[in-house]
């Protein structure tokens, strides 16, 4: 897995950093959550293809987070797109895909299919990954997503070849659930397989208020990407636009027992992030600032 940071403002972007955007490579595609203004220019700076991104999740539908998803489907018709596009999005999903098929005049040959998630729990089930949201708490409809990982047992090889399995194509059947017949006898995954094992999980929290959902989505996390709009001088600021603090996002981490936690969504009024991550760090140990292009490998 690895997630590249696109942009990492808030509101407004500023030379460092540009409006949100993160991307994630795993699973043999790419993932996009959230596509602020200037994301496909970013995309090009990261020598990420649009073409091959998949899904976009979308946490809610301020301008900072959106604003660059019309043009981004514009350029993937353009350049000939074939395969589909799946946007994921909180209610009013939909009515944003009609906007943006009235936008200028342009052409789309490829399937574009919107999803409009009005309940939490599981978006998205299949044999790699599951991706499960929760409502955030902001000043307009917004989710927060996770992705976790379904990591096979290990298989014991060993055990295998005591039972009779041949070394090939059996393997990798048993690996992947199916039984299989060696000299009349029925192997089950079971008896070459290893106990569960947990996968990798990543949670991100989009815009919002401290909030309990969140804490219970983000729980055991590899990595929670949560927004530090401010710093805890400006609490009250926060708390009139719904946003987080760095104190706030840390306490969400420490509560949900995450590995690391990764502040993102600055106010331009802070040319300097060191006052952040301090705060950060202070209440959970290991906190770090994003920043435009960061790259993390899981």
């Amino acid at each position: 897995m690895e997630i590249e940071f696109l942009g990492t403002a808030s509101a407004v972007p500023s030379k460092q950093r540009n409006h949100s955007s993160i991307s994630l490579k795993a699973f043999g595609e790419v993932i996009l959550f959230d596509c602020g203004e200037g994301t496909q220019k970013q995309l090009t700076y990261a020598h990420i293809s649009p073409m091959k991104i998949e899904k976009i999740f979308i946490t809610h539908f301020h301008g900072d987070h959106i604003l660059g998803l019309p043009g981004l489907i514009q350029s993937m018709g353009f350049r000939g797109r074939e395969k589909p596009l799946d946007v994921y999005g909180p209610k009013g999903v939909n009515a944003l895909f009609n906007a943006i098929q009235h936008i200028g005049y342009f052409v789309i040959n490829f399937p574009l299919n919107f999803h409009e998630i009005l309940e939490e729990g599981e978006v998205i089930d299949n044999e790699e990954y599951i991706i499960e949201c929760a409502f955030a708490d902001h000043n307009v409809p917004a989710l927060a997503y996770s992705i976790t990982e379904k990591k096979k047992p290990r298989f014991l090889r060993e055990k295998a070849i005591e039972l009779g399995v041949p070394i090939g194509p059996d393997f990798g059947k048993l690996h992947n659930g199916e039984s299989v017949i060696v000299d009349g006898q029925e192997i089950t995954p079971k008896m070459v397989l290893g106990p569960p094992r947990k996968g990798r999980k990543i949670t991100y929290s989009g815009d919002t208020r401290p909030n309990e959902r969140i804490v219970k989505l983000a729980e055991d996390s590899d990595i929670l990407i949560h927004e530090s709009t401010y710093d805890s001088s400006d609490c009250e600021k926060a708390k009139d636009h719904s946003h987080s603090t760095s104190k706030e996002a840390a306490n969400i981490a420490k509560k949900a027992n995450v590995k690391q936690l990764i502040l993102t969504h600055f106010s331009t009024r802070y040319t300097n992030t060191l006052t952040i991550e301090k705060e950060a760090s202070e209440v959970f140990k290991n906190s770090v600032v994003a920043y435009d292009f960061m790259k993390i490998e899981l």
